[in-house]
C-alpha cells in the first residue's frame, strides 16, 4: 500500500487554480520529489499533504490507506522542514529540537535521550552544539537543527520544502547526499519540494514534474531525463535541442548525445543537420559547441537556428578541441537517441 495517495486533488485560491486534478502515489520509504518552476503548485501540493491547506471538494488524500482530509496536521504523523528553518532564536539547539516533543506531551524523562539521538543523526553532537543559540550557528548547522527537530518526532513521512535553498552551493551538495543517506538508513518516506533539477536528479527515487498546477510526468530520474514526454519536461530537466521534423512532430536531442564531424562526413544510419560553428564555450567538465544551423529548429525561440553539442573536456591545454567558430560541420545523432515528444 502506498504511504500517501492523491486522487483528483485540486486547490483554488480566489479563482486561481494552484493545483489542478492531480493524482499520484508516494511509496513507503522512497525519496519522492516535487519538481517545477516557481508558481507551478509544488509547495501547495506539499501543504495539502501536510494538512496546512484543504483540497477543493471532490479530491481525496489518503495517508497509510486512511482518508486524511479531516485530519489535523499533528494527526498525520508528519515532520516538516522549511527553507527558512523556522527556529526559535531565543531557545538553545536542544530546546528547539525538544519543542515538538513537549507539545506532544512526551514524558519529560524521555526527551533528553531522544533529542541527543536526533542531533547525532544530523552530526550535531550534543556536547558541542546543544547549548548554542541559532545565531551562533552557520546556515548549514541551522538547517541540521531544523532537520533534527522534525526527525525527533519519529514521523512516518518527512516533508521538506526547498530546505537547501538558503545555503551555499558546496554545502548544498554535501547536504543532498546526507539527506539521501538519512532517507535510506532510517526508512522514512521523504517528500521533497525543489525547483533545482540537478538536486532532484541527485536525490530522488522518483520525481513528479509539475507545470501550471498539473503533474506532467512521474518517473525515476533516468526516465524523466532520458524519456521526457513533453517539450516542457525536455527543456526544464537539463537541456534539449528541439527539432521539428518534416511531418511536423517535435523530437528532443540532448546535447551530450550529439556528435560533430566535418560537413558531409556523417556515418551511415545517423540523423544529421548541417551548420557552422558559432561559439565554443568552456564550462570545465564539458565543452559546449553552439552550431548555427542551415535550417531552423524549434528552440530556443530567441535563436531558432542554433543547436548545442556538449563534448567532454579532454584537457584544453594539452589536447585542445579541434572546432573553432566558422568551421562548417554536420551535427548528428543516432535515431534511438532522439525522443518524440507529446503536445504540451
Amino acid at each position: 500500500m502506498p504511504i500517501a495517495q492523491f486522487l483528483r486533488v485540486s486547490k483554488t485560491f480566489h479563482a486561481v487554480r494552484a493545483v489542478q486534478d492531480v493524482s499520484f502515489d508516494i511509496r513507503r520509504g522512497e525519496f519522492f520529489s516535487l519538481l517545477g518552476p516557481s508558481g507551478c503548485g509544488k509547495t501547495t501540493t506539499l501543504r495539502l499533504l501536510a494538512g496546512l491547506e484543504a483540497p477543493d471538494p471532490g479530491g481525496q488524500i489518503f495517508i497509510s490507506g486512511e482518508r486524511a482530509e479531516a485530519k489535523r496536521p499533528y494527526q498525520r504523523r508528519l515532520g516538516m522542514v522549511f527553507q527558512n528553518y523556522a527556529l526559535f532564536p531565543h531557545l538553545s539547539v536542544e530546546r528547539n529540537v525538544a519543542f515538538g516533543l513537549e507539545r506532544h506531551r512526551v514524558p519529560a524523562a524521555e526527551i533528553p535521550g531522544r533529542v541527543a539521538r536526533a542531533l547525532e543523526l544530523v552530526r550535531l553532537y550534543p556536547a558541542e552544539f546543544a547549548r548554542r543559540r541559532p545565531a551562533e550557528l552557520s546556515g548549514g548547522q541551522r538547517q541540521r537543527v531544523a532537520l533534527a527537530r522534525a526527525l525527533v518526532l519519529e514521523p512516518d513521512m518527512l516533508l521538506l520544502d526547498e530546505p537547501l535553498g538558503a545555503i551555499d552551493l558546496k554545502l548544498r551538495k554535501t547536504m543532498q547526499l546526507e539527506l539521501r543517506q538519512l532517507n535510506k538508513s532510517l526508512g522514512i518516506t521523504f517528500v521533497y519540494v525543489t525547483h533545482d533539477q540537478d538536486e532532484a536528479l541527485t536525490m530522488s527515487d522518483r520525481i513528479a514534474v509539475m507545470d501550471r498546477g498539473c503533474v506532467v510526468q512521474i518517473g525515476t530520474p533516468a526516465e524523466i531525463y532520458e524519456r521526457p514526454r513533453t517539450a516542457f519536461v525536455a527543456t526544464f530537466i537539463g537541456e534539449s535541442n528541439l527539432i521539428k521534423t518534416d511531418g511536423g512532430t517535435v523530437v528532443a536531442v540532448r546535447p551530450e548525445w550529439a556528435d560533430l564531424s566535418p560537413r558531409g562526413t556523417v556515418s551511415p544510419g545517423r540523423n544529421a543537420l548541417d551548420g557552422m560553428v558559432d561559439e565554443v564555450i568552456y564550462t570545465g567538465e564539458m565543452i559546449r559547441v553552439m552550431i548555427a544551423l542551415d535550417r531552423p529548429t524549434v528552440r530556443p525561440s530567441d535563436s531558432p537556428h542554433r543547436f548545442t553539442v556538449a563534448l567532454r573536456n579532454s584537457g584544453q591545454l594539452t589536447r585542445p578541441l579541434s572546432w573553432s567558430p566558422g568551421d562548417l560541420v554536420s551535427v548528428s545523432w543516432r535515431p534511438e537517441d532522439a525522443r518524440l515528444l507529446e503536445d504540451g
